[in-house]
C-alpha cells in the first residue's frame, strides 16, 4: 500500500524535492472524495485547501451572469488543484464542480505554509511549482475566453 508521500512522489509538479521535502507535503495531507456534482471549493471562500486530482475530473467554472457557468479547464489525474491557499488573501478564484466522483489527496493550505515559512527551501520550490500552475491556468483562461467571444478575422494584428 502506498504512502501519501509516495502519491506525491508520482505526481509530476512534485518531482525533483527531495525526500525529506516530499514527506513534509504528505505530513499535510489526506486522502478525499469528491462525489459528482459537489464542489471542491467556490469563488471566495477562504483558500485552505488544495487537490492533487488522482482519479476523476473537475471543472474550473467562472460564474457568468446570465449564463450557464463558463468552463475554463476541466482537470484530471495528477493534475494540481487551487493555488489560492499559497498566496494572501488566501480567497479562491474559481468554482471547483466534481464531473465525476473525484479521488484527490486534499492538503491543509495552513499546515503547509507553516512548513514554508519554516523551510524557506520548501517555500521556493512550491511557489515557483504553483507559479507554473498559475501561468497554465491563465493560459487556458485566455484561450477559453477567445472561444466563448470570438474574435473575427484570427484576432491577430493586420
Amino acid at each position: 500500500m502506498k504512502t501519501i508521500a509516495d502519491l506525491v512522489g508520482e505526481v509530476g509538479a512534485f518531482a525533483g524535492l527531495r525526500p525529506e521535502q516530499l514527506e513534509l507535503v504528505a505530513g499535510c495531507g489526506r486522502n478525499e472524495v469528491i462525489a459528482e456534482g459537489d464542489y471542491a471549493f467556490r469563488e471566495g471562500d477562504v483558500a485552505d485547501t488544495f487537490y492533487v486530482v488522482r482519479s476523476g475530473r473537475v471543472a474550473l467554472e467562472v460564474d457568468a451572469p446570465a449564463r450557464r457557468p463558463l468552463i475554463i479547464e476541466t482537470l484530471g489525474p495528477g493534475e494540481l488543484l487551487g493555488w489560492s491557499w499559497l498566496f494572501e488573501p488566501n480567497r479562491v478564484r474559481f468554482d471547483a464542480r466534481a464531473v465525476e466522483t473525484v479521488h484527490a489527496i486534499a492538503f491543509d493550505g495552513a499546515c503547509l505554509r507553516g512548513k514554508c515559512e519554516a523551510d524557506h527551501e520548501l517555500g521556493y520550490e512550491l511557489v515557483r511549482r504553483f507559479a507554473a500552475v498559475i501561468t497554465e491556468r491563465l493560459q487556458a483562461t485566455r484561450v477559453r475566453l477567445l472561444d466563448v467571444y470570438g474574435v473575427p478575422g484570427g484576432g491577430g494584428p493586420g
